[in-house]
């Protein structure tokens, strides 16, 4: 069975919608273990009443970058797929190529357009039409990575960040089991740029 390795900073809602793709046999899995950087956060918790071995290894207990991702891979051995899950720190060149092909995020907007921390604010703040979250990757650059799956969602004229962030969740719980599935399955091949889903 695939052993995924999810990686969060804050709430954990689209760990939650991993852990409920498992517990209703839609994706064929196991979450051998959820890492923070944070102490006391929702993710843990959610990782806790799911069972599942969670640790935080806070970024404010080591000096520097290296130390602190030597940490995260340590805990991360026997991983097959690292899934990025509201994960809000930029991970080195060397981590991304030790997970090469197997390092997955999620994106709240529709890139390669609104890149970086602050996509909802940058979306409304230029007036698009249509955002959307996004499925990717993780390559070397931010939010650059090869795209998996992509979900659209309408921009109305009154929204505000917290009503079109909700709406865009809402979606985020549907591609991001769905995309692990396809890994899962290999059914995803990277060419170039391109990932290329077998059998569509």
């Amino acid at each position: 069975m695939t052993k995924l390795g999810v990686m969060c900073s804050g709430r954990g809602t689209d760990l939650q919608s991993i852990i409920d793709a498992i517990q209703r046999g839609e994706l064929n899995a196991e979450i051998s273990i959820v890492l923070t950087d944070k102490p006391n956060v929702m993710a843990l918790e959610r990782a806790d009443k799911a069972g599942i071995k969670n640790i935080c290894v806070d970024r404010k207990k080591f000096s520097n970058r290296a130390d602190f991702e030597k940490e995260l891979l340590k805990n991360l051995e026997g991983v097959d797929l690292v899934v990025l899950a509201g994960f809000m720190r930029i991970l080195s060149p060397e981590f991304v190529r030790h997970y090469e092909g197997r390092l997955m995020n999620i994106h709240p907007s529709l890139l390669p357009a609104f890149p970086g921390a602050h996509a909802h604010r940058d979306v409304l703040a230029y007036g698009v039409k249509v955002s959307g979250c996004t499925v990717h990757f993780v390559d070397e650059g931010t939010d650059s990575g090869p795209i998996i799956l992509q979900a659209a969602v309408e921009v109305h004229d009154d929204d505000t960040e917290e009503t079109l962030s909700a709406r865009i969740l809402e979606k985020e719980h549907i591609i991001y089991p769905q995309a692990i599935k396809l890994f899962v399955e290999g059914k995803l091949k990277i060419v170039g740029r391109h990932v290329i889903i077998k059998g569509r």
